[in-house]
């Protein structure tokens, strides 16, 4: 049967019946409802599913496919699908996998399985995952796959086509081969449409691209993804220190980074992974998400103390506590969208230690327009509400400064976070709401104080 694409309300039904076969016992419904569907929708519906209900779906699975839905399981899902299986039923259901999705399996399994798992390979493909395993799975070395073609630059294409033939096939997402020298090196690489239009005769060195660099071995993944789109690629050589080809980068790769970024930026606002199992068990959910909660209690804490500094002052002018949470949510906006624009900035790589002064400068002067702005308008509002001139005058005075401070956290924020190495999507969040709130709070109250009390 061909496979069909389903939208995310679709996935939700078919979750729905799938779930009500298991409840059912119906297996060969189950089977005809994956058979309709492609590796990556299979794995999504897993992910969505309770480990009870996905253990049954699991093994109703076809062995061949059961090892390509796992490389599009997130880690923890992963991890908990090979627990039920054996050394020699993960040997199986791997078998006819790249190297580096083999590279990947393997690093979720305990020691006596990895063990397993590289014994059964041959020796070439056991070199590919043991070179793989040694960098880390975010860098260029870590999601390469050694399935490749590589020739030397001193032969005819004849020699290649010649070859060539004797492969028998081509890899997957194979445009171009690899072309090395004598020690090999990387020297360039020969388009499949240059070997197809030119003469049998023409030496690869001839008509080899030079343009485009091999990709080194730890490079980030975010660098890699980069890459890509700057050089609008659909395949890429990865090198070791020696400029040794020792790898490739496909695009459908760097499509699997693109997807990743995103999950990780939507789930680091709330301080969670995105590897995270939605049906992991609660106390392990709880342990993981206790941490951010007590930071943000902190925070909280924080901002509650600056109000009670000026408790005297609240209770004698009761519109403080009415017109008090507008400047602060005011500034938690404004500085929530100047540390957006920089965090993208920082992930997509055009935001360096050169230009962030510069930005810093532009985010600073748009939230002291916005706050001009905003306090003339909110200060007539809150003289016609309240028609205290004073105290109108107090609000503008605290909303043009807490957006102006805001914007310039927000910016400041994720810079420095980025220079410490810690995430600025994971942490930007909380700290810029401890700035603008509590700030707010001592602008507004304090100004209070001093010229109504």
């Amino acid at each position: 049967m061909t496979t069909q694409t389903h939208t995310a309300i679709d996935k939700a039904k078919l979750t729905e019946q799938l779930l009500a076969a298991v409840e059912s016992h119906n297996t060969q419904q189950i089977k005809d409802f994956f058979s309709h569907l492609v590796a990556e929708e299979i794995a999504e519906i897993l992910e969505s599913t309770p480990p009870k209900d996905r253990q049954i779906l699991w093994e109703t699975l076809n062995g061949e496919n059961q090892g390509e839905i796992l490389t599009h399981t997130n880690d923890e899902v992963t991890a908990t699908l090979l627990e039920s299986l054996k050394p020699h039923e993960i040997v199986n259901i791997t078998e006819d996998l790249e190297t580096d999705d083999i590279a990947d399996i393997v690093q979720s399994l305990d020691s006596s399985k990895q063990q397993a798992i590289l014994s059964s390979l041959d020796e070439n493909n056991r070199t590919a995952v043991e070179t793989a395993l040694t960098y880390p799975d975010d860098t260029a070395g870590g999601l390469m796959s050694t399935d490749l073609i590589s020739v030397r630059a001193d032969v005819t294409l004849d020699v290649v086509l010649r070859y060539l033939r004797t492969l028998g096939e081509l890899p997957d997402s194979t445009a171009e081969l690899f072309v090395r020298d004598r020690n090999k090196k990387f020297v360039g690489s020969l388009k499949l449409t240059a070997l197809l239009t030119h003469d049998e005769d023409t030496l690869v060195k001839d008509v080899l691209d030079t343009h485009i660099p091999a990709i080194r071995a730890f490079t980030s993944e975010k660098e890699v993804a980069h890459f890509f789109e700057k050089n609008d690629l659909i395949s890429a050589a990865v090198v070791n220190e020696n400029d040794q080809i020792i790898g490739r980068i496909t695009i459908d790769d760097v499509v699997d980074i693109i997807r990743e970024e995103a999950e990780h930026a939507q789930m680091a606002r709330a301080g969670l992974d995105e590897d995270e199992d939605i049906f992991a068990p609660a106390s392990r959910a709880a342990k993981r998400r206790t941490f951010w909660l007590g930071i943000n209690l902190i925070t909280a804490i924080f901002a509650s103390i600056v109000i009670g500094l000026f408790d005297a002052s609240i209770e004698k002018v009761v519109a403080l506590a009415v017109l008090m949470p507008i400047v602060a949510s005011m500034g938690g906006i404004a500085g929530t969208q100047t540390a957006t624009i920089v965090i993208r900035a920082l992930a997509t790589g055009k935001l360096a230690k050169s230009n962030s002064r510069s930005l810093l400068i532009k985010e600073s002067t748009v939230g002291l327009y916005n706050g001009v702005i905003w306090a003339i308008l909110t200060g007539i509002a809150v003289l016609f509400w309240f028609d205290d001139i004073a105290l109108s005058l107090i609000f503008s005075t605290a909303m043009l400064i807490n957006l102006f401070a805001a914007a310039f956290a927000g910016a400041m924020i994720p810079l420095i976070l980025q220079r410490l190495k810690i995430d600025p999507a994971l942490a930007s969040g909380l700290m810029l709401t401890t700035v603008t709130d509590s700030l707010g709070f001592f602008v507004f109250l304090g100004l209070a104080t001093i010229v109504l009390i």
